[in-house]
């Protein structure tokens, strides 16, 4: 299926053209009103006579696209190549932002990517024109950015292998973070297989002022659910306060919605999507969007009275809303801005601000940089200079042509700014800071982004490193006093003749007033005829492997496994797969294996962060060691997690691993629910304590057995026996979240299995 620049108008009104049919039906079925993300769901079904019990039914959709990013499209890409079609199903786009290193600027640092990850981008481009998937070159932009910019239509459904692709949401799109390997069954021909979501109605009333942003109501909903409080759940907002917002602030409230754990969020079909969509060169897209515009949007009734039709309803007044910041190492930790002060010094923590960085997939559309480039001005001709380091990473070419044509980059750079490229960068732990004035890796230090996580480690590597997440403009303003104990609505700083000067509010433009520039255009559309493409990987590399199908089960119970890692509170796909420096083994399944669980803190005492002990020799050696050498000896291993074990990002290598190490079995209390997909993709037994408290009782040198595995049914649960050094037994009941296709998904070794044989035959 050949793919342009922009989601085709034909593929757009085919979608419309089910609107009236399926949601008629659907209002009958259920006997009321629907939400928006309902009419989407119903509309997107497989087939329409599917059981639709919220948080219970497994249902097959159909997805409209697919879009990837270049760390997560190597191994889709590689899955796909063993399927042994000629061409992908329906439209795929794939981008490269994430293997660019930001170390200099965004001139010399896309140069080095370039040379660095020759190899990879040439297989992402082959791949592409061979098999007839859009390719974006280094440099594009963001995945996310482009896509809202691009391919996002209202009422839409598509599928992308990055957690944040829910960004989309801002246009009313139902865009799914997932695995590879749900992606491959898209660009395959075959239904997306998941749960029928619950819904969480989040009621938006009043409108955003002063310093208070899109991106604060977001900080406030994660303080609210948690990062585990929207899993299985869609997130949908509502209320005259949404309808407030511009496209693109409603974009980044959806796009950090995966830090709540929500299968993705939504905003009804407005007119500031209207405009953004004119204003991106998209008419015909409004213009059919508005002839369906009642579909677009919860039927009346569901606004009347949201009880009835969510799961959970919560309420944000944004008229009393207050800028907020939240952090570090989590990114539900929220407080006011005027309050990290005081708990910065009760805490012990750095009040000084090493480093501040504005932008990312979250925050760095057109009117983002222009309440942060209003506060840069002002702050210039007060006298003002920042008193951190200040990055600014623009979301794509696009908004980044569009800026320096409006001069919002030489406020920037007239403060010192350095200006990355339209990458990743930072956000994702490729921010190289070894030549960095006065950072040494291990001191403790603060940094600020308008990002969207703050793991340990997540951004720059360094464990010591606490980051807070925030606005543009609270960055900047942060930047500008160099300390986090400052509060920009009421507090002031002394300028360069000793002045106390006030900021003022910041300014924001919705949408440019001469229109968006494209810049240079780093779009590759495929050939025609790909016939004489080929996707070249040699044997000898260290970036790129062709997989081998993980063998099926063998019909038989799991009996005396040895334990690889017990891992204690936080177990995110960071801590399981991390990125930096692994990113580039990420098209190589054996040498990134080389950090599976390296950043899992030992339940068991004595150990350093990633130290585990092999069962085999007794010896203490990393977790991804000992996962080597139980491979090597055909040892077979169980992992244990916390709460919401795989929490973070999409990336399947964390699935991938294991199972390539010959992991079986993970046992958790909770799991994220892109992680336990993923698991279940790749043929693992993800099972969850009934009792938590029987992941206590469980010690390091015991051995798990699983029991009846043949005879695994959606009601079922799992029975594991811990055999103690001593020769003592007990065993626990776990539930799994495993539907009649997923089993066979198990039983196949992965469901990439059941995909090549089905091609096969």
């Amino acid at each position: 299926m050949a793919v342009a620049a922009s989601t085709p108008i034909e593929l757009i009104n085919g979608v419309y053209a089910r609107f009236d049919e399926r949601v008629a039906a659907a209002r009958d079925r259920f006997g009321r009103g629907l939400t928006l993300a309902e009419k989407i769901l119903v509309s997107h079904l497989d087939t329409p006579d599917q059981e639709l019990e919220r948080g219970e039914s497994y249902v097959d959709l159909r997805p409209d696209r697919v879009a990837m990013q270049d760390a997560t499209a190597q191994m889709a890409w590689l899955q796909f190549m063993t399927a042994g079609l000629a061409k992908v199903r329906v439209p795929v786009t794939t981008h490269c932002d994430h293997l660019i290193q930001a170390r200099v600027d965004a001139g010399h640092d896309l140069l080095a990517a370039l040379d660095t990850n020759e190899e990879v981008y040439d297989f992402l481009e082959s791949a592409c024109a061979k098999f007839g998937a859009g390719f974006w070159k280094p440099g594009s932009g963001i995945i996310h950015q482009v896509v809202l910019e691009q391919y996002a239509f209202p009422g839409g459904m598509m599928l992308g292998t990055d957690s944040h692709t829910p960004n989309a949401g801002g246009l009313g799109m139902i865009a799914v973070g997932v695995g590879g390997a749900d992606a491959v069954d898209i660009m395959t021909g075959f239904a997306w297989n998941v749960r029928w979501p619950k819904l969480i109605g989040v009621k938006l009333t009043g409108s955003l002022n002063g310093w208070t942003a899109p991106k604060d109501v977001i900080l406030k909903v994660a303080e609210i659910l948690t990062v585990k409080g929207g899993t299985g759940a869609i997130v949908e907002y509502f209320g005259e306060g949404a309808e407030s917002l511009s496209c693109t602030g409603k974009a980044t409230i959806c796009n950090m919605g995966a830090e709540i754990g929500a299968t993705t969020s939504v905003f009804a079909y407005d007119q500031a999507m209207a405009r953004y969509l004119r204003s991106t060169g998209r008419q015909g897209i409004a213009e059919a969007a508005d002839a369906v515009a009642h579909h677009l949007r919860a039927d009346d009734e569901v606004s009347d009275d949201p009880g009835t039709y969510y799961d959970r309803i919560i309420e944000v007044d944004l008229d009393t809303l207050t800028p907020h910041i939240n952090g570090p190492h989590t990114p539900d930790r929220a407080r006011e801005v005027k309050a990290l002060g005081a708990e910065a010094r009760a805490e012990g923590w750095p009040t000084e601000i090493s480093a501040a960085l504005i932008g990312s997939c979250t925050n760095s559309s057109y009117e983002d940089i222009t309440r942060a480039a209003s506060i840069a001005r002002e702050a210039a001709a007060k006298g003002l200079t920042v008193k951190s380091r200040l990055m600014i990473t623009p979301g794509s070419e696009q908004v980044r042509a569009t800026i320096e044509r409006d001069g919002l980059l030489a406020d920037f750079e007239a403060l010192g700014a350095t200006v990355l490229a339209n990458a990743c960068g930072p956000c994702i732990g490729q921010w190289d800071r070894s030549e960095e004035v006065g950072h040494k890796t291990g001191e403790p230090n603060v940094i600020v982004t308008s990002y969207n996580r703050n793991f340990p480690k997540r951004n720059d590597g360094d464990p010591a490193t606490l980051a807070f997440v925030t606005s543009p403009e609270t960055v900047m303003a942060l930047a500008l006093a160099g300390t986090v104990d400052f509060d920009p609505v009421n507090d002031t700083l002394t300028n360069n003749v000793g002045e106390q000067v006030s900021l003022s509010v910041p300014v924001g433009i919705e949408l440019p007033s001469a229109g968006f520039t494209p810049g240079e255009s780093g779009f590759v559309g495929p050939p025609v005829d790909s016939s004489t493409v080929e996707v070249r990987v040699s044997p000898t590399s260290d970036r790129l492997q062709l997989l081998t199908p993980f063998p099926a089960w063998d019909g038989h119970d799991y009996e005396d496994l040895p334990i690889l890692v017990k891992a204690q509170g936080k177990f995110t796909t960071d801590h399981i797969s991390m990125a930096g420096p692994w990113l580039k083994y990420r098209g190589h399944l054996e040498n990134i294996s080389g950090n599976l669980y390296l950043g899992a803190v030992n339940a068991y005492q004595g150990y350093e962060v990633g130290y585990g002990k092999n069962q085999l020799t007794g010896e203490t050696r990393t977790f991804p060691e000992i996962a080597k050498a139980y491979h090597e000896a055909g040892q077979p291993w169980v992992v244990i997690g916390d709460e919401n074990m795989g929490e973070g990002s999409s990336r399947e290598h964390a699935a991938m691993e294991p199972r390539f190490r010959l992991g079986l079995v993970a046992i958790a209390r909770s799991f994220a629910r892109i992680h336990e997909t993923n698991l279940k993709k790749q043929g693992m037994l993800p099972l969850t304590f009934v009792d938590p408290a029987d992941y206590d009782r469980i010690g390091e040198d015991d051995r798990i057995s699983v029991r009846g595995i043949a005879d695994l049914t959606p009601e079922s649960r799992v029975i594991v026996e811990v055999t103690t050094p001593a020769g003592d037994r007990w065993s626990f009941p776990t539930d799994h979240t495993f539907s009649d296709a997923q089993i066979e998904w198990f039983k196949a070794g992965s469901a990439l299995n059941i995909i090549r044989a089905k091609t096969a035959g």
